[in-house]
């Protein structure tokens, strides 16, 4: 199929290499021109392992990138938008991007066209664009909006997007549906068709479950400290049950990025917004809020105050094989430590901070020389294999706080390191 994708984001982008590596003529569209410039040039602006590969494959053949939107409308039948929404300061989603394209479609159509909201969006916006496209249509041509929410993993989307665990399809005609049966053809898993907006909530409230589990265990950590448990045996005898399962039972210092924050708030401002409060999910948000300062208040008393301290902080990302610090844990943290007057630096495989106040470190011997302490903020394979026995010695202090809880703390306190994990 001809398929187009408006808006080159890193959902957006991912989305289109996927369906030029699946075999449909992709066109991305984006207004702007540097990120254009950048991608028919073969470089990604982001970093997500094997995604630029698949870029430099599938460019000039089975993908191309414009910044022509009525051509670009004009000459494809199924059109993907893929464009930011925004948290609003009331936690609700901004869809001012997405009424844009929307307008843009109904002003260029030429004929019939499958429309597909694959951005993250509130419940009911299948309706409104709907109706933004008609009150911008010149003629009274046919059209399909339909809810196809995406379900990847930062630092794993290539992976997702080539074997999902399922698709959902949120339509209203036949017609629609058949389009996308076509478009989704040669995918093997479990497939869903629903309504839009049963589609709509299944995204969100998919996340804001995650987030529940990741928050559950976290305050169980807390819990796990003063009772002298390790909450990996908890969550390990935990997960072995079918219907809990091991995934998002790692406690740490707090889930970030681009999604579960922005998710969670958006369903609980729908939520309250249809005087449904969901007042579960609220306290898994207060208790992500505090939990990274749950985890500085044991450095600080490990450390016996923040004066005259250095600290090294090992990863911005979120999470690892990623370069997104939004909602990252770790900026929370250097905040933090910035306001108590700490010396900071900092160091990440990928990632770079662009605030001011810290040192940005090239290595991992550079970050810690010197430092009082070091806290671990994201589990990169990398820190992992580190000789943490002989790079203590370089520290002023042999204090680490393992942020994931991904280091082996017997190893590293038989090596002499003082190590602090969150209920371990």
């Amino acid at each position: 199929m001809k398929v187009l994708v408006v808006g080159t984001g890193y959902v957006g982008a991912t989305t289109a290499l996927i369906f030029a590596e699946q075999g449909h003529q992709v066109t991305g569209v984006d207004v702007d021109e540097k990120k254009i410039a950048s991608l028919r040039a073969g470089k990604l602006h982001f970093y997500e392992e094997g995604l630029e590969e698949l870029l430099v494959k599938h460019l000039q053949q089975q993908l191309i990138f414009t910044t022509d939107m009525e051509k670009a409308v004009q000459e494809n039948e199924m059109i993907y938008i893929c464009v930011g929404t925004p948290q609003k300061e009331d936690g609700s989603a901004n869809l001012a991007y997405v009424e844009q394209v929307a307008r843009a479609i109904g002003q260029y159509m030429n004929g019939y066209k499958t429309v597909v909201t694959k951005s993250t969006v509130p419940v009911g916006t299948a309706e409104k664009v709907t109706n933004w496209i008609a009150k911008a249509q010149t003629k009274p041509y046919e059209y399909d909006v339909v809810s196809n929410p995406e379900f990847l993993r930062e630092g794993s989307a290539l992976y997702d997007a080539l074997h999902p665990d399922r698709i959902v399809v949120g339509a209203s005609t036949e017609r629609a549906f058949q389009k996308m049966r076509v478009l989704f053809g040669e995918v093997n898993c479990p497939y869903v068709e629903t309504e839009p907006k049963a589609s709509e909530l299944i995204k969100y409230a998919a996340n804001s479950f995650l987030a529940l589990k990741i928050s559950y265990i976290n305050e169980l950590a807390r819990l796990c400290d003063s009772l002298h448990i390790n909450v990996k045996d908890v969550a390990n005898g935990m997960g072995l049950d079918k219907r809990i399962g091991t995934s998002f039972l790692g406690a740490g210092i707090g889930y970030g990025g681009s999604c579960f924050p922005k998710d969670v708030n958006a369903l609980l401002n729908t939520a309250a917004q249809s005087s449904r409060p969901l007042t579960i999910l609220a306290k898994a948000v207060q208790v992500n809020e505090s939990q990274t300062l749950y985890a500085l208040e044991k450095m600080e008393a490990a450390l016996g105050g923040w004066k005259e301290k250095t600290i090294a902080v090992l990863g911005l990302a979120f999470k690892a094989d990623t370069d997104d610090m939004r909602e990252s844990p770790s900026l929370k943290m250097i905040h933090y430590l910035l306001q108590q007057g700490v010396t900071v630096k900092v160091h990440d495989p990928v990632a770079k901070y662009t605030g001011g106040g810290v040192l940005q470190c090239a290595s991992v011997a550079e970050a810690i020389q010197g430092a009082d302490a070091v806290f671990l903020c994201t589990d990169w394979a990398e820190y992992k294999q580190l000789d943490w026995g002989s790079l203590s010695k370089e520290m002023n202090q042999p204090i680490v706080l393992d942020g994931r809880n991904c280091l082996d703390a017997k190893q590293l306190r038989e090596a002499g390191v003082q190590y602090y994990g969150l209920g371990v």
